[in-house]
Formats: C-alpha cells, structure tokens, sequence
C-alpha cells in the first residue's frame, strides 16, 4: 500500500512548510522552520533557532547563506551539503523505501499511513551518503515516516541512539504543499 502511494506520486517539484524540532530529553536543541522545495535539489528559506543563536538561512543548489536574524550585514557562505542534517529531506520517497526494506512495519491505524524500522546510519548513507555520515557517531536510529494519500511523506521522527550519550530526537514536518519557490543567493542591504 505504501509502495502503491510512493509509485502514484506526483514527481513535479513543489514546496512545503517545514518545521523541524531536535530535542535530547526535555531541552531542545535546535528549531528550523521555514519554506523548502521538494522533489528537486534541497532550496529554500527558513529560520534556525538554538540557545545560542536565531539565523536566516537561504539554500540555493550551490550555497547556503545565513546570518543573524534581524541584521543587515553580510551573509556567511557555505557548500549546500551544509543544509544537510540526519534526515534526507530531498530523498524522503526513497527514504521510506529504505525503511520497508529494513523490516519497516505499517501501521494502517492512522492517516497518513506510518512506517516505521530501525536502522544504521550506515542505512541511511545508501540513501543520502551526507545525511548517514551526519549520523555516524549513532549506533542505531529508530524511524518513523508518514505517507499520505497522494504518496507525499508528511512527517518523519527519528530517534538517534548513541552508545554513551543520550537519545537525539528529530520531528520534520512538511504541511502546506503548494507550487515550487523561487530561490536565489540573498543581497545585503546596506
């Protein structure tokens, strides 16, 4: 069934609000929100939030670009493999296909349908080689990917286990679907 909704989905590239909490325990750790496009290289703008800092992130094909939020200085480059976590935002389809490959159970309980297996980041390397080695501290990772009626993944969580520190866990969510975003590098104001 989760095979038939990834097969019938639209392959036209199309954006999503993203929000994504990392928390370990009860602290969170980080906080991403913004627009992003799918289905095509990993562009984009969000809002990157931690204790120690808020930035504007911009993500082309080539760059990401980001600086305090609120200021009007000059944005700090970097190679767009940066944008990268542990999850493979720009590979989710495939993604899901991994976790079935790996024992992933079905829980036709809820719509959208959820999978869920664990894996190694090992695993996740033959999908994303960036996101797995992102992930290679961790010993094991328990995912969960939620697939709607029009094949898109709605939501991942991911637990990320290590063998002496404590349990990461990351929530992505992806709403509001609508057509693809423009994205170009950012031009500081002076």
């Amino acid at each position: 069934m989760v095979l038939d909704r990834l097969a019938a989905a639209d392959d036209t590239p199309y954006s999503a609000a993203l929000d994504a909490v990392t928390r370990s325990g009860a602290k969170q750790l980080q906080h991403m929100a913004g627009r992003i496009n799918l289905n095509a290289p990993l562009t984009g703008r969000t809002t990157d939030e931690t204790e120690q800092y808020t930035e504007d992130v911009v993500m082309t094909r080539q760059k990401v670009y980001r600086r305090a939020t609120g200021s009007h200085g000059v944005w700090q480059e970097f190679p767009a493999s940066t944008a990268k976590g542990g999850v493979p935002v720009d590979r989710l389809p495939q993604y899901v296909r991994l976790v079935l490959t790996h024992g992933g159970l079905v829980h036709r309980d809820s719509e959208p349908i959820r999978v869920s297996a664990r894996l190694t980041p090992r695993d996740i390397e033959s999908v994303d080689k960036i996101s797995g080695r992102n992930l290679r501290p961790a010993t094991a990772v328990d995912a969960d990917a939620w697939v709607d009626k029009d094949g898109r993944i709605t939501r991942v969580r991911q637990v990320v286990h290590f063998a002496s520190d404590p349990d990461i866990r990351i929530v992505l969510t992806l709403s509001d679907f609508r057509s693809a975003v423009a994205v170009s590098a950012p031009v500081a104001r002076p």
